[in-house]
């Protein structure tokens, strides 16, 4: 199993933003430093808890902090940017990374960020936008001349002019194109049969109990049966809220008080629950949403406590879902307690991860 980080990120709305970037940057250093094999970065444009509205420039600095880590857009909304620039962009950050990226694609979207970009809802899915523009995409890394005219986007790449002063010429390091993954947040995802069925990497969020977890699979299976392709568990992220302390009872104490705990009272349940995003939290479908606490998280979401515990906590998840690939901590603004954040990486890469070298993820 290998070992990741996933940042939306999440830092108090508060706080200095050129702050909350040399603390990221920091972070990234620090889990490169420690043998960390890769790093999402979220996308978001209107939440002031996660202020990050382009991954890309966070990756074009982190990738000289961190020279050994893969970096992803965790994950690009498409739907909000037009595919000719996101192809340009995402094809010039792969030459900089020297292939050590990855493009996540996701369709999330908040009511602020539909009115901002006067995204129409009434003519489509977002899912159905974000579709064609990954199509239209991986067209312009093609290389080639194409036209496409579709319900949302009309474009494409000339013929060549005979003029070499003016040609299409912007194609990825990376043959044919950086990787891509999808994130699912909900039971069952039906956005995860698109992985299955295109080869592409699959992203599990943080924000399931993993009872769930095993119907991300299942759709991703059904997709990749249906293409007639393989969907191997090595390719397979799943995010959680990690926490680790050389005292199991110390660090309890420190999740349910410290950051983890307060971003998910301040933040997390106030957001999740505008929907019916929290019913994906739970481990029985009749219990009330209030019971959803910090508490509750701790005992039957979170991994948190000492190595050992953490270790065999990850091992019954792995035995649960059949095995996966990666394991991406979610990252907090840790404040005051950032060393004891960094230190918490650090027994998760040096402890906890030798303990379940033995996992097949076949």
């Amino acid at each position: 199993m290998k070992l990741g980080l996933f940042l939306m990120p999440l830092h108090r709305p508060d706080s200095f933003h050129a702050d909350t970037y040399d603390e990221d940057l920091k972070l990234m250093e620090v889990a490169d430093g420690l043998g960390y094999d890769e790093a999402w970065i979220g996308e978001h444009f209107t939440l002031p808890w996660e202020n990050m509205p382009s991954p890309e420039l966070f990756i074009a600095r982190a990738l000289g902090v961190a020279p050994n880590m893969k970096f992803g857009t965790g994950v690009s909304l498409l739907h909000f940017h037009h595919p000719a620039h996101v192809a340009l962009r995402i094809a010039q950050l792969d030459h900089m990374a020297r292939g050590r990226l990855y493009f996540g694609i996701g369709s999330g979207a908040g009511p602020a960020d539909m009115d901002m970009f006067r995204i129409d809802a009434d003519k489509g899915p977002i899912h159905d936008r974000m579709m064609e523009a990954i199509d239209v995409i991986q067209k312009f890394w093609a290389g080639k001349p194409f036209q496409h005219k579709g319900a949302y986007y009309d474009t494409g790449i000339p013929e060549p002019s005979g003029d070499s002063l003016f040609n299409y010429h912007m194609t990825p390091f990376q043959t044919p194109h950086p990787p891509i993954a999808v994130a699912g947040s909900s039971p069952g995802s039906g956005t995860l049969s698109i992985v299955g069925e295109k080869g592409w990497i699959p992203l599990s969020s943080c924000f399931l109990h993993e009872k769930h977890l095993p119907s991300h699979r299942e759709v991703v299976m059904n997709g990749a049966s249906k293409a007639g392709i393989p969907a191997p568990r090595a390719e397979w992220r799943i995010s959680r809220e990690i926490y680790v302390a050389e005292d199991g009872d110390q660090a309890r104490k420190e999740a349910v008080e410290g950051p983890m705990g307060q971003f998910f009272t301040d933040y997390w349940i106030p957001l999740l629950g505008n929907g019916n995003a929290l019913e994906g939290l739970k481990i029985d479908p009749d219990m009330a949403t209030e019971d959803i606490t910090p508490e509750y998280m701790l005992e039957n979401v979170w991994i948190v406590g000492d190595p050992d515990e953490c270790a065999a906590r990850l091992r019954k998840l792995h035995e649960d879902v059949g095995g996966f690939g990666t394991l991406l901590a979610l990252c907090h603004d840790w404040g005051d307690l950032t060393p004891k954040w960094h230190r918490s990486l650090e027994l998760l890469s040096k402890q906890v991860m030798p303990a379940l070298s033995d996992l097949d993820i076949c």
